[in-house]
């Protein structure tokens, strides 16, 4: 008999189904019952599929999560952009500095212009057309506290949207005396 409760109630332990007075006769079917009712609100951990709640918590990450990866991507574009836009215009400004170093001509003044598509020292014309679209340059030419020492500034300038944005750059030259 106790083999038989056994298989209608594999559940419990083989410890129970003995026939010691502990355990009565009458209360195997009990004990039975009650392990089964056990059992049948255990989960096993390889149940295959997701439930309802684990959906609608995965749902609810992504709605959170992808605005805020798609904001930031939209965040890195622009610095993108505008790092772009900072590193052509240092490159700029560095090649009008050395224009204005090679050519030796340290007169005191201001003068402004665009970028032409011109190699260095060649004579501009007419037909010149920009290079360097939306960059402007303003170069000045200052004295300093010593005489034969001169400042240098070149200022490049171009629109980002309705803002006008600049960088500067300055050096120090040696004037020598035909400039004077």
């Amino acid at each position: 008999m106790p083999q038989d409760v056994q298989k209608d109630c594999p559940a419990r332990p083989l410890h129970l189904f003995s026939n010691d007075a502990r355990t009565p006769p009458e209360d195997f079917a009990t004990s039975c019952w009650i392990a089964m009712a056990r059992d049948r609100h255990r989960t096993e951990p390889d149940d295959d599929g997701f439930t309802l709640l684990e959906v609608l918590l995965a749902i609810a990450l992504l709605a959170i999560a992808l605005p805020i990866l798609l904001g930031l991507r939209n965040f890195d574009l622009g610095l993108q952009e505008r790092a772009s836009e900072l590193t052509a215009a240092t490159l700029l400004a560095q090649e009008k500095l050395l224009e204005t170093e090679l050519s030796g001509q340290y007169a005191i003044g201001e003068t402004a212009g665009e970028f032409l598509n011109l190699p260095l020292g060649a004579q501009t014309t007419i037909q010149a057309v920009p290079r360097a679209v939306g960059y402007r340059w303003k170069r000045t030419i200052a004295p300093t506290p010593l005489e034969l020492i001169r400042e240098i500034r070149i200022k490049i300038s171009w629109l980002r949207g309705e803002v006008e944005e600049s960088i500067e750059v300055s050096t120090y030259v040696f004037a020598g005396r035909s400039t004077f």
